[in-house]
């Protein structure tokens, strides 16, 4: 199979909100006002936690049924602790990304633990967003400065 290529495009609104376009939907980013924005939506670290947990779910539904047993509802409760000194060019003592992610799976099926066991580790080797997040990926960022028409 061909690499899928997925695409966000989008521009601020303010220093702290961003809004940007993936197909044909609309994400707001925005922090909330204790951390300077108006507290309209999600925040760039929690839509990292938020497309996690979707990750998860998609793919958790998608080896269940390989597995051949049903989830009839899957919780996903999440949790990522960030020190925000880096960020805010305090200190330099600790990354700027979270120091640990948690994650709670709490699927309401009928299968036997021991099928979950098995599906879970499934779930974790194949969760693309999880890849991301523990490997390297190379970023590449480039500058396009805009002059305006006189």
């Amino acid at each position: 199979m061909n690499d899928l290529i997925f695409t966000v495009k989008g521009e601020s609104s303010s220093p702290a909100k961003f809004i940007a376009k993936t197909r044909n939907f609309q994400l707001v980013v925005d922090e909330p006002e204790d951390l300077g924005g108006t507290d309209e939506n999600a925040n760039p670290v929690e839509y990292i936690l938020a497309g996690l947990a979707g990750c998860l779910n998609v793919v958790g539904h998608l080896v269940a049924k390989e597995l051949d047993f049903t989830i009839d509802k899957l919780k996903i409760e999440v949790a990522g602790n960030i020190n925000p000194d880096k960020l805010f060019g305090i200190s330099n003592n600790e990354r700027a990304g979270f120091k640990a992610i948690n994650l709670k799976l709490i699927p309401e099926t009928n299968a036997p633990i021991e099928t979950l066991v098995s599906w879970l580790k499934i779930v974790q080797e194949r969760c693309p967003v999880k890849d991301n997040l523990l490997n390297v990926t190379p970023i590449k960022i480039n500058i396009e400065k805009q002059y305006a028409i006189q």
